[in-house]
This record gives C-alpha cells, sequence and structure tokens, in this order.
C-alpha cells in the first residue's frame, strides 16, 4: 500500500544536515515525515521541484516592522508579506516601536496584533531599560518571545542602556541569551558634531569604528563578569570580527547583507541616505574583515536589519535623514548571488540563515530540515538571474539599497508549516503565521 502525505515536494534538490542531493520530502501536518525517494508515494498536493534547490526556512532574527506607532513605514502585515516575498518562513521582530516593547502587556500587544495578519511565523524581543530588569525576567519567558534586546548606543526610537551598570543589570535579570546593538553612546555623543551637512560620507566618521569596538569590548567583559550570554548585532569592523572570535565562548555574532555587500565611501555616493543605517556601512578593509569572519565560522547568523524609512524620510539632507533600510525581501537573493559568485557555499548559506539561528535562539522545532521538524522551506533556482527593482519591494516604503543590481540565485516559493505561502511572486495564503516556540519557554522549568 502506497504511503500517503499532505504534500510531497518532488523532484528537487534538498540541502540539509546530510549534505546535498536529490531527494523527494513529504508533509504530513505540518511537519516533515519522509524523506528521501518517494515516487511511489500520494499526497493530496505534489509540488514538482525538478530544476530547484529546496532549503530549510529561512529565518531572519533581525527585523523593524514598525508597529505600533510608526505604520506609515511599515507594519507587521505588510512587513511580513516582504519577508515571504523574499522566501523568509520566519521573523524575530525588534522593541524599539511607540510605545516600545517593554513589559508584558506590550509584548501580549504585539503577539496579538501579529495574530491573522502575519504571513510568516514570528517572535518578538523584549527591549531593556535601565528601570525594568524586573519586567525582562517575566517576557524572556513568555511565549513568542526571543529574548531580550539591548541598544547599547542610540538608533531610531527612544531604547537605550549605555552604562555598565545598566547593562549589567539586565545580563543579571536574565538567563536567555541576549542581542546587542553595540555601539558606545558616549563616544557617539562625543562626535555628532563632526556629521557634514549633506554628506553622508560623514555618518561612519560620526559613528567610527572605535566606537563599535569600544562597545564590544565593554559587553564581552560584563558578560564575563555576569556570566551570560551575549549575540552581538550587525557586527560592521574587522576589528570587532577577530576580537570576537577570541570569546566565543560567550558571544555570537550576526553579520547583515549590506555590511558584506556594500561598501563605502563609493555607496553613499551612489545613493546617498539609502545607504546610511546604524552602524553604518564601512570601507573595503572593514568589509574584508567581516568576510574573513564568515569564511572561518565566526559569523554565527545573517540578519537583515530591516529598519524601513520611507523615502520622503530619507530626502532629508545629512544628518537629519533617518537611519536604517528595508532588508527582509532581498536577504535571501543578496546572499545566494554571493554563492553564485563562489563566496560561500550554499551549506554555509543554510548554516547562517536557519541552523545558526536554531543554536543561537533555541528555536524549538524549526532550523533543520529533517523528519519530525516543521514543514518550513525557502525554494530557490540558484540559476536564475534579475535585477532587483524598488518595483519588487513589498515593504510599505517601497524601495531597496540594492536596486539596480542583477543577482543569480531567486526565491521561488515559501512554505511555512506545509502551507504555500508565496510561489512566483504571488502571494498564496495570507495571515497564517504563528508565533515561534522556543525549547527555553516550553515548560515553566526550563531554561534556554
Amino acid at each position: 500500500m502506497a504511503m500517503s502525505f499532505d504534500l510531497i515536494l518532488r523532484g528537487g534538490e534538498i540541502v540539509n544536515h546530510d549534505g546535498r542531493g536529490r531527494a523527494d520530502i513529504a508533509v504530513r501536518d505540518g511537519r516533515i515525515a519522509e524523506i528521501g525517494d518517494l515516487g511511489q508515494a500520494d499526497a493530496g498536493e505534489i509540488i514538482d521541484c525538478s530544476g530547484l534547490t529546496v532549503l530549510p526556512g529561512v529565518i531572519d532574527t533581525q527585523v523593524h516592522f514598525r508597529e505600533p506607532g510608526m505604520e506609515w513605514k511599515e507594519d507587521l502585515q505588510s512587513g511580513s508579506l516582504a519577508a515571504v516575498m523574499g522566501g523568509v518562513t520566519a521573523v524575530f521582530e525588534m522593541p524599539n516601536t511607540d510605545p516600545t516593547t517593554t513589559s508584558p502587556d506590550m509584548l501580549n500587544d504585539k503577539l496579538a496584533r501579529a495574530a491573522n495578519r502575519m504571513h510568516c511565523d514570528h517572535a518578538f524581543y523584549a527591549g531593556a531599560t535601565n528601570e525594568n530588569a524586573a519586567a525582562l525576567t517575566i517576557m524572556e519567558r513568555m511565549p513568542g518571545c526571543c529574548g531580550v534586546k539591548v541598544f547599547m548606543g542610540a538608533s531610531t526610537g527612544s531604547l537605550l542602556v549605555q552604562d555598565d551598570e545598566g547593562v549589567e543589570r539586565v545580563l543579571n535579570a536574565i538567563t536567555r541569551r541576549a542581542a546587542f546593538h553595540s555601539e558606545d553612546e558616549y563616544r557617539l555623543a562625543d562626535r555628532r558634531g563632526l556629521a557634514v551637512d549633506g554628506d553622508w560620507t560623514s555618518h561612519p566618521v560620526v559613528r567610527d569604528a572605535e566606537a563599535a569596538i569600544m562597545s564590544t569590548k565593554r559587553l564581552v567583559r560584563l558578560a564575563h563578569k555576569t556570566g551570560k550570554r551575549i549575540h552581538v548585532l550587525h557586527v560592521s569592523t574587522a576589528e570587532e570580527m577577530r576580537f570576537l572570535a577570541e570569546h566565543r565562548d560567550i558571544a555570537s555574532v550576526e553579520a547583515t547583507p549590506q555590511h558584506l555587500t556594500l561598501e563605502g565611501p563609493g555607496i553613499y555616493e551612489e545613493i546617498g541616505a539609502r545607504a546610511q543605517m546604524n552602524p553604518p556601512l564601512r570601507d573595503a578593509q572593514h568589509r574584508a574583515g567581516l568576510w574573513w569572519g564568515l569564511e572561518r565560522g565566526i559569523v554565527d547568523v545573517i540578519g537583515s536589519d530591516h529598519a524601513p524609512h520611507t523615502l520622503e524620510e530619507k530626502a532629508k539632507p545629512y544628518p537629519q535623514s533617518p537611519s536604517g533600510m528595508p532588508g527582509v525581501q532581498t536577504l535571501v537573493p543578496v546572499m545566494l548571488d554571493h554563492v553564485a559568485k563562489g563566496r560561500m557555499t550554499i551549506e554555509r548559506f543554510v548554516d547562517l540563515t536557519s541552523a545558526g539561528a536554531q543554536r543561537i535562539f533555541n528555536i524549538a522545532g524549526k532550523g533543520r530540515m529533517a523528519v519530525g521538524w516543521d514543514a518550513d522551506f525557502t525554494i530557490v533556482d540558484l540559476k536564475h538571474s534579475r535585477e532587483i527593482t524598488d518595483e519588487w519591494s513589498a515593504s510599505k516604503v517601497g524601495w531597496t539599497p540594492f536596486a539596480g543590481r542583477t543577482v543569480t540565485g531567486w526565491p521561488m516559493a515559501t512554505l511555512v508549516r506545509g502551507q504555500t505561502v508565496m510561489r512566483d511572486g504571488e502571494l498564496i495564503a495570507s495571515g497564517a503565521g504563528k508565533p515561534v516556540q522556543f525549547q527555553g519557554t516550553l515548560s515553566p522549568d526550563a531554561t534556554a
């Protein structure tokens, strides 16, 4: 008697823990039920993946979807649409909204807003302040919370914990790995006068490499002192990468497609405010240092730091123009283009975009293409070349810093828990996203 499943992905190349090869994948009740030669099996739906590559669902562990309070830039629905259009199956959303996600009530509010509106699975960071350490102890254990986020340097929004005492207070209050925007606020404040009106090439002068490495050294010292684990977001300097290589016992590392791909000062001259983000895009020496870290396994995850602002806001002269750029929709094609160019393997791509997130954040049931795990898939055409355009952007702001670049490697379908959400650039299923689960919050006594 032939086996029967809800769905079979047939005839594609797969990339998982077992390597790279041709196999079919069967899904039942939203989870992977079988992997192998399933030519004799039947299913309610069969998707022909011939000529395509099936990857574990891509997880973007750093996005800013701006809801509540700044919905003219983005909201949970539009941000998640951009995610699935780009092949992303789950996102971790940041707390610097208005109001900020700094209390259990605000975390529950975001989860309620996401229900039946977000197209991908999702989790939310708890935002740290100098006053809410007790609340963080509660929030990090709530379902749908991916951990605590700390801003050591001011960026978009009001969240900021700039002093060692405040950071130490946060670390002592929590048990899970905390994520950090690591720039030294004291140095940033001293250097704001170096901003040249209308000149975006002065942005990496104001927020210089020393501000990043100073903060990261402070952070690592405090992590060792408190015995806690840290995740350093959007590392932008060669010095940080080499320093963090010496502290892998407590520190994990994120890089962004922007810092790996775009290079100053030329990019500021080319696209102006569209290139402005925090920490800044830096010069060739720093970009080479980031690739040095990626190639040696120091980088654990790729996060997009999707942080949209409207073109009207970006049109303000520097330094009045806001920092941040869209990125969740371009993460997959931009990084696959690096695969096509031989800069990294497709296996390393999978490690950085799914397996790494699962390891660092102890995600339950996601980040691995194996029997029993969630049937999240990013189906790509590794040979398809296409120009990235503003018109393709599904974000409310309708632009991308990568516009005009032709890349090789493109997301063709996004499946979340066995349901096709995007196929061939069309939204197939809407509002089906659910909160991501974490091993540390599955039971009251567990620790992540």
